[in-house]
């Protein structure tokens, strides 16, 4: 064992012959994180920093601190710098124990370094930034007001990216409406400065209060009319109400700068989302005319031409990106394999999908080929060709065997996929997708039993599996079994997950359940609204039907069955009621 009472004399020896002039700490600025001192940042040449005597015992209990970090002791390190940057008054060594501090979780005495560092070098915007970061982070929000104060009034520009950095700084803290309060009192001080009003409309938007939002940003767009981020901003907030009010005052922006491609961008994107798909189509065509090379154009252009079923359009310009070398040519291959899939051109589909190398988009393309073969009625070739497919890991051989089991479920082959992913379960009983989608498929051939038990494992190995007390809680529902516990299952899916539209159909639907329908029509407006799924649409339309508004129901029907009319639930739906 190395003894480090002799190492580290030893190494001041050798240190202070070396650096006769100056300072081992002073050396630590420019070194990597090999061999040396990671730091923070390099200390300007002008800073002013303490004349730091380098005693032996300094350096010693330095390399030690060092030693403890190299031997994974990040706890023990952290008090020794803070301890060391304490006696001494040096930033360097402090800004050292900022990042052991981080590096072991230890944020109290992260914070205290800090505050060391700042005394240290109170130019320094860095600490600065770092001590106000970590008294949000430690939610002491109204501690952190002067630092803040202090960031802002360096200079124009400061106050300017510093409001504009507010919102991503402060989203450590929980508290909403004190960070609301807290931009306000900021931006106060700053009555002429879009940003400073920028900021407080994006706190209240966060806060849920949508009227403060507006009001900000109008006076942010005011005091700076050509800036389109409040324009941008504004028509993000309108679109919760208004899809149509968030349109026009992107289009009264354009009118006055027609130039700005962003705002046309969105513009163009709000109009397709609406399904104003002509008026969209002519706004993607003009940014195509003015910007014929920009790829983020032509994406966009091919994405609504392929949306419209546009299918020469969408190819000729994922082609077009091919040709330019866009910067993720797999998804563009993704793309056109879809493209030449909805058309039913299934070798040209497989050819693009096969196409595609390893990475991101690999398993998913060949799952793709399978699910191709399979339209064709080859589900035996689907089976055969996921099997031959080289996993380029275990997580990604989990995703095939899930794959083929889709392939036999949509076959309606539930107990052949029942068993696919029972022998792939006998290898690896906790593997997480194994069992949610054996669960699934349980339920398919009316085995509530295995569906719970492996629900119920799944959420003792996953306690943040969100879906899978969805599915617990929908399953229940749905049976109209034990609808108390079902209803806590669903919440608990919501509050890990608050706004998946499936989630909150399932609220929806436990409490159509349990007899609250006009409550229950709430919940399933709003995931139809966020997702016009089939099923969700099936929900709603039930809801609205036994509420009386049949007119209502009657139109969700038939707008959800024209986008899925194979859909077989949603079928048998109507048909209970509109037989």
């Amino acid at each position: 064992m190395i003894d480090i009472f002799r190492f580290a004399r030893r190494a001041a020896l050798i240190a202070t012959c070396a650096l006769a002039a100056g300072s081992v700490l002073a050396q630590a600025e420019h070194s990597g994180d090999e061999g040396g001192i990671p730091v923070a940042a390099k200390t300007p040449a002008n800073a002013r920093l303490p004349v730091q005597e380098l005693t032996e015992s300094v350096l010693y209990e330095y390399l030690v601190a060092e030693i403890a970090v190299q031997r994974g002791e990040q706890g023990l390190a952290a008090q020794m710098f803070v301890d060391l940057a304490r006696r001494t008054g040096d930033p360097r060594i402090a800004r050292r124990a900022v990042e052991i501090s981080g590096y072991a979780r230890m944020p109290e005495l992260a914070l205290d370094a800090a505050k060391i560092w700042l005394e240290g070098e109170p130019d320094s915007q860095q600490a600065l930034r770092t001590v106000t970061s970590l008294l949000v982070s430690a939610k002491r929000v109204a501690e952190a007001e002067p630092y803040i104060e202090k960031i802002l009034s360096a200079d124009r520009a400061s106050a300017e990216n510093g409001f504009m950095l507010l919102g991503r700084l402060l989203a450590g803290n929980p508290d909403k409406s004190s960070n609301l309060s807290l931009v306000r009192r900021l931006a106060a001080k700053y009555p002429a400065l879009p940003q400073a009003h920028f900021a407080v409309s994006q706190a209240a938007f966060t806060a849920n209060d949508e009227k403060s939002a507006l009001d900000s940003v109008r006076r942010a767009a005011r005091l700076a009319p050509d800036w389109p981020l409040p324009a941008l901003f504004e028509a993000q907030i309108l679109q919760k109400r208004s899809p149509d009010e968030a349109a026009k005052r992107l289009a009264a922006y354009l009118e006055k700068y027609p130039g700005e491609r962003d705002v046309r961008l969105t513009y163009a994107r709000f109009l397709a989302g609406a399904k104003r798909y002509t008026e969209a189509r002519s706004q993607f065509e003009r940014l195509l005319a003015d910007h014929p090379d920009n790829v983020d154009v032509i994406y966009a252009v091919g994405l609504l031409a392929h949306q419209l079923k546009d299918y020469s359009v969408a190819e000729a310009n994922m082609k077009r990106l091919l040709e330019l070398e866009y910067r993720d040519p797999d998804s563009i291959r993704f793309t056109l394999g879809q493209i030449a899939e909805d058309q039913s051109a299934w070798g040209r589909a497989i050819e693009w999908y096969e196409k595609i190398g390893a990475g991101e988009h690999y398993v998913s393309s060949r799952m793709k080929v399978a699910q191709v073969l399979s339209k064709q009625g080859k589900l035996d070739d689907a089976r055969r060709y996921l099997r031959a497919v080289s996993a380029p890991g275990d997580q990604q051989r989990i995703q095939l065997i899930v794959g083929e089991a889709q392939l036999l479920r949509e076959a309606n082959r539930n107990r052949e996929a029942y068993d696919v992913l029972g022998e792939a379960l006998k290898k690896e009983p906790d593997q997480p997708d194994l069992l949610y989608d054996i669960a699934l498929t349980a339920e398919r051939i009316e085995r509530f039993d295995i569906l719970e038990e492996k629900l119920r494992k799944l959420i003792q190995l996953r306690p943040d599996h969100a879906h899978a007390y969805n599915a617990l809680g929908y399953s229940l529902a749905d049976r109209n079994q034990r609808l108390p516990e079902a209803r806590k299952l669903i919440e608990k899916a919501l509050e890990l997950a608050p706004n998946d539209s499936f989630i909150v159909d399932s609220m929806g639907w436990v409490l159509y359940r349990e007899g609250n329908v006009k409550g229950a029509i709430e919940w399933l407006r709003r995931a139809y609204n966020d997702r016009p799924d089939a099923e969700i649409g099936a929900h709603l339309g039930e809801a609205l039907w036994v509420n009386g508004e049949r007119g209502e129901a009657t139109r969700v029907w038939d707008e959800a069955l024209k986008n899925h009319p194979e859909n077989e639930a949603l079928q048998k739906t109507i048909k209970r009621f509109r037989p």
